[in-house]
């Protein structure tokens, strides 16, 4: 049955823990710093302003589609999906680094975007009000550095979550590795 692997979900799983863990470091560590380098402050910050809801949103809904797709494993009475995910022998390997994964992006979307983005707002306003913005160089009001340090906290707290849900796709991704092997070993 040549057709049927268009029906089963392991390929699904595949694909989606691909999209993921090569999005997130692409972004991270080659677009994400390009751009900061190549584009004005203000630029920089519009382009980000737009990327960061549809990649927050990928962080948060691949770890879904990958505990959907879980693929069992027959041999040891695993069961594929939700089942198997939640089966005791794969709370560990699997539900962990998955479960890592669907939180630090929730977070990073639900909580820090929209704080980020309030601060952001705020800093704007400020700017106004001072005749400065908060990119130009020069000595700042107490309340843009205020505004300027709350913004650098959130952006650290959601860089350590987006490095959280890395490294904890780098560990799936060796788990998915340790059960191909197993399989090949079995042939």
């Amino acid at each position: 049955m040549a057709g049927s692997i268009f029906v089963s979900a392991a390929p699904y799983h595949i694909l989606s823990y691909g999209t993921l863990l090569g999005a997130s470091f692409f972004h991270s560590f080659i677009t994400g710093p390009i751009l900061f380098k190549t584009m004005e402050r203000p630029v920089f910050g519009a382009a980000m302003g737009n990327i960061f809801p549809i990649y927050f949103g990928m962080q948060t809904a691949i770890p879904i589609i990958l505990a959907l797709t879980f693929p069992g494993n027959t041999l040891l009475g695993v069961s594929s999906g939700i089942p198997g995910i939640l089966d005791a022998s794969n709370r560990w390997p699997s539900l962990a680094p998955i479960a890592t994964m669907f939180l630090t992006g929730l977070l990073n979307l639900v909580v820090l975007l929209p704080a980020t983005n309030k601060v952001i707002k705020d800093r704007s306003g400020q700017g106004k009000r001072d005749g400065k913005e908060w990119h130009v160089e020069g000595p700042h009001s107490e309340e843009m550095r205020a505004l300027s340090k709350k913004f650098g906290m959130l952006h650290g707290i959601s860089s350590l979550l987006n490095l959280t849900t890395i490294i904890s796709a780098v560990a799936y991704g060796f788990t998915l590795g340790s059960r191909l092997q197993s399989v090949v070993d079995k042939i």
